[in-house]
């Protein structure tokens, strides 16, 4: 039977509280950056659109600067409140998020498309959903062993709205390559739909991460 070590060690030695703030912090990042995601695919002004992706490019750097400072602390800490494991992936997790969020506005700057479709609009809110239920969970962590309804009513939640995503995803392309008659835009349409489908893929890989958390300390 293999032994935890650290985690035996949590039990005998006071935690070291920077980690869930840090954790706390990035998940606010995301939690911005879909919201802006959101507004971009709501705006029709170009040059509010190319405001919004710089606004989302400063929170993807602000993200990067958050996940150092986390993997510098557990560089730097023996006792931890959760497996070193498990903080690092959660780290990980909402920082592809963040990173995938902004390369979709950096193609919506770089194709600069006509229009956008409204399965592409539903997407964005179905991402920004997601993060909240995200950061939700990542704001239990602190109380997960007192009472977990919350946790688990925040992960669930992650996974239908990624199900829902999948469905609009879809339904999206099927109508993209059967009403847009100009090529130049059903590429670029294309490609920025499916980076939006892979950022509803990234969240609910860190509902997975969430879920496994769960089990473990609940």
């Amino acid at each position: 039977m293999m032994i935890n070590f650290n985690s035996i060690l949590s039990l005998l030695s006071p935690h070291d509280n920077k980690f869930l703030p840090l954790l706390k912090e990035l998940a606010g990042v995301m939690v911005r950056a879909s919201a802006l995601l959101s507004e971009l695919f709501a705006c029709t002004d170009k040059e509010r659109r190319d405001e919004l992706c710089r606004e989302i490019k400063v929170e993807e750097i602000n993200g990067d600067k958050v996940s150092a400072r986390i993997l510098k602390e557990l560089n730097n800490t023996f006792i931890t409140p959760f497996d070193r494991e498990d903080i690092n992936e959660i780290s990980d997790r909402v920082e592809e998020i963040i990173d995938t969020i902004n390369h979709v506005a950096q193609k919506v700057s770089l194709y600069s498309p006509q229009h956008f479709s409204p399965c592409m609009t539903r997407m964005t809110e179905l991402i920004q959903s997601g993060t909240v239920e995200a950061q939700g969970a990542v704001n239990e962590l602190d109380s997960l062993k007192k009472n977990d309804t919350h946790f688990r009513h925040h992960y669930k939640e992650i996974k239908r709205l990624e199900e829902e995503a999948d469905g609009v995803y879809e339904q999206g392309i099927t109508a993209l390559f059967r009403d847009e008659t100009n090529p130049t835009e059903l590429i670029k349409l294309k490609e920025i739909i499916q980076e939006l489908e892979k950022t509803a893929n990234k969240i609910n890989n860190t509902g997975k991460v969430l879920k496994s958390i769960f089990v473990k300390y609940a």
